[in-house]
């Protein structure tokens, strides 16, 4: 292992250099007009993935856009790891945020970063996390060090909810086929405090409509006797949250998974600091369901967030209008044993139900996913612990995330195999924001990570 590692610590400016011509293509999913981009973006990555030494390097068609894929078998009695990852990003608005241009990388040292963080979209979602697995790879192959057999799953539509990878994954299944899947998409609690995520939440998206008079009304004329629908809307959300930060929709929690005590202390030895949360998102206080922590609130919890309200006049200048209707965008990260047919049938009955009888509601489902717990006693979670504590130096600890990522509970269903969450970015990587950035040290850690992951699971 060390003849890998001295190859990774002689090509590190190579790594930087390569990653930055990915970081140029400005890969955004969402928007057709970056098309070309996205399909450009797929061939640079399997041209990375042929000159690491994959073989069967195949840019893969979808009904959107293409998924790479690429492979080394050494022997059919080796254990398979697949490697997940994406290559398309966000769109970068707002522009005038950006301290320079969000598709010309540039490093910048930052009080978390003092070695350097590398400063563009793509940065550490999902291109420098999962560009540290190929050139790990292209480490251990190179050195004729790789333990276990490899698969790489790159995709183009993460950002747009992976449409077109659920039935990529059902038609290939004997292709994709692996004892494990290794997933770099997440963040660690801090680089003092190394993690390995064990849980992601579920989520449930809806989008409500109110609607009241059946046109815009005159404010002078009509103000105090009809229903507003933004106030109306408005009362509504409200109520859907009590003074305990308590979630009131009916039988919400009879699903939730009920974490011991034993695990909760566990989680907690990540030293809850609400000073620094608070100072970090520029608050001056917190607020949360009664009886839990933040740490606790943000990961085992189950939640509701209103991301958008909106109805009547919302221009320039001024416009006396009662609205119409007034629109709000819902979702509900959940927790294990709640799944998102079921949330969403229970905010849409619940929500119907606390409609005034003077307005009309309409529940929208856009999208859900279900949660994902690894245990912490698998052969998988105990590579990426064991891997990391080398690399780091420090003891590793099992870190529940409140993000989603929804292929995970897909990969398992299909292909049978638990997915290992083993990122490297920081939370306060400001991904999906301007001047998203990912640190140097954690990009150098995550190569020297891998290898010894590969070691460690061969082993196992």
């Amino acid at each position: 292992m060390q003849e890998t590692l001295n190859y990774i610590n002689e090509n590190k400016q190579r790594y930087v250099d390569e990653l930055f011509e990915l970081l140029k293509i400005a890969s955004i999913s969402a928007d057709p007009a970056y098309k070309d981009e996205v399909l450009k973006c797929a061939d640079e990555v399997a041209k990375h993935l042929n000159n690491a030494g994959a073989d069967h390097v195949e840019v893969c068609p979808t009904e959107g856009y293409p998924i790479v894929y690429g492979e080394k078998i050494l022997d059919k009695n080796l254990p398979t790891v697949l490697v997940y990852g994406h290559y398309d990003v966000q769109p970068p608005d707002p522009l005038e945020l950006w301290t320079k241009p969000p598709f010309e990388p540039y490093i910048e040292k930052t009080a978390l970063h003092p070695e350097g963080a590398i400063f563009a979209r793509g940065a550490a979602d999902d291109k420098g996390q999962f560009f540290m697995h190929v050139k790990a790879f292209e480490a251990m192959m190179k050195t004729s060090t790789l333990p276990c057999n490899v698969k790489f799953i790159l995709e183009g539509e993460e950002e747009v909810g992976s449409k077109s990878l659920e039935g990529f994954v059902k038609q290939n299944t004997e292709k994709l086929a692996c004892d494990t899947i290794l997933i770099s998409d997440t963040h660690i609690y801090s680089n003092e405090q190394p993690t390995v995520t064990t849980g992601l939440r579920g989520l449930s998206y809806v989008e409500v409509e109110v609607e009241g008079p059946n046109r815009d009304l005159h404010s002078g004329l009509y103000g105090g006797a009809v229903p507003n629908p933004i106030h109306v809307l408005s009362r509504m959300i409200a109520n859907l949250i009590d003074e305990n930060g308590h979630i009131t929709i009916d039988g919400f929690y009879d699903n939730v998974d009920v974490v011991s005590q034993e695990e909760r202390a566990e989680m907690n030895k990540l030293k809850d600091d609400p000073e620094g949360f608070k100072k970090s998102i520029g608050l001056n206080g917190v607020e949360g369901e009664t009886g839990y922590t933040t740490l606790e609130r943000t990961s085992i919890r189950p939640t509701l967030d209103c991301n958008g309200i909106w109805g009547g006049y919302t221009g320039e200048g001024a416009k006396t209008v009662i609205p119409s209707k007034a629109f709000a965008k819902i979702s509900m990260r959940l927790v294990p044993y709640q799944t998102p047919e079921e949330i969403t049938e229970k905010f849409t009955k619940y929500f119907e139900k606390i409609a005034p009888a003077n307005v009309k509601v309409k529940v929208n489902p856009h999208h859900g996913g279900m949660p994902y717990v690894l245990p912490s006693d698998t052969k998988e979670f105990l590579a990426a612990k064991k891997a990391m504590e080398t690399a780091f130096g420090k003891e590793v600890l099992p870190y529940r995330s409140g993000g989603s990522i929804p292929i995970t509970a897909m990969f398992e269903q299909v292909l049978g195999s638990k997915s290992v969450l083993m990122g490297f970015g920081l939370d306060s990587d400001a991904i999906h924001s301007p001047n998203e950035h990912y640190g140097l040290f954690n990009f150098y850690k995550g190569i020297e990570s891998i290898p010894l992951f590969f070691e460690n699971y061969a082993k196992a």
